[in-house]
């Protein structure tokens, strides 16, 4: 089971939200499809951050901003200028999906953004309203960084 992180005890996210979060599979679509689950070691991760020469990685999304579910239409045009945004800063990424198991919130689309810093991924995903994002250090173990 996935222990809450430190930061919730300050964090205005509610603990609902927060443990979905932790029960959330962030599903890759890279040459070799995969899912990263917040505490659980993702050798393949290991592999591309080799492979890619870096230590470290995180997934955001621009959908749903602090958890207000959007249409369709805005999502698809955030996650857009999401990527092109990345494209821009010269980010290797790949697309993925963030769905929690068993709920009924909508999937959300994001990016695995490799070697991008923790400071810088937390800025961007600030800017675009976003309660969290899963972290990834060389360990491989994927961790929820509340960043409200």
């Amino acid at each position: 089971m996935n222990k809450f992180p430190d930061s919730a005890i300050d964090s205005v996210i509610d603990a609902v939200t927060i443990k979905a979060y932790l029960e959330t599979e962030y599903r890759i679509y890279s040459a070799t499809p995969f899912t990263l689950k917040v505490g659980m070691a993702c050798p393949i991760l290991a592999e591309l951050h080799k492979t890619h020469a870096v230590t470290e990685s995180a997934f955001i999304t621009a959908c749903n901003p602090f958890s207000t579910i959007l249409s369709e239409t805005d999502n698809v045009a955030r996650h857009t200028e999401l990527e092109q945004l990345l494209t821009q800063r010269g980010f290797v990424f790949f697309q993925g999906i963030g769905k929690h198991p068993t709920d009924n919130w909508p999937g959300e689309p994001g990016f695995l953004v490799f070697g991008i810093g923790l400071e810088a991924a937390r800025v961007l995903a600030r800017q675009l309203e976003q309660n969290a994002i899963i972290w990834n250090t060389a360990d491989a173990i994927p961790q929820l960084i509340l960043l409200r």
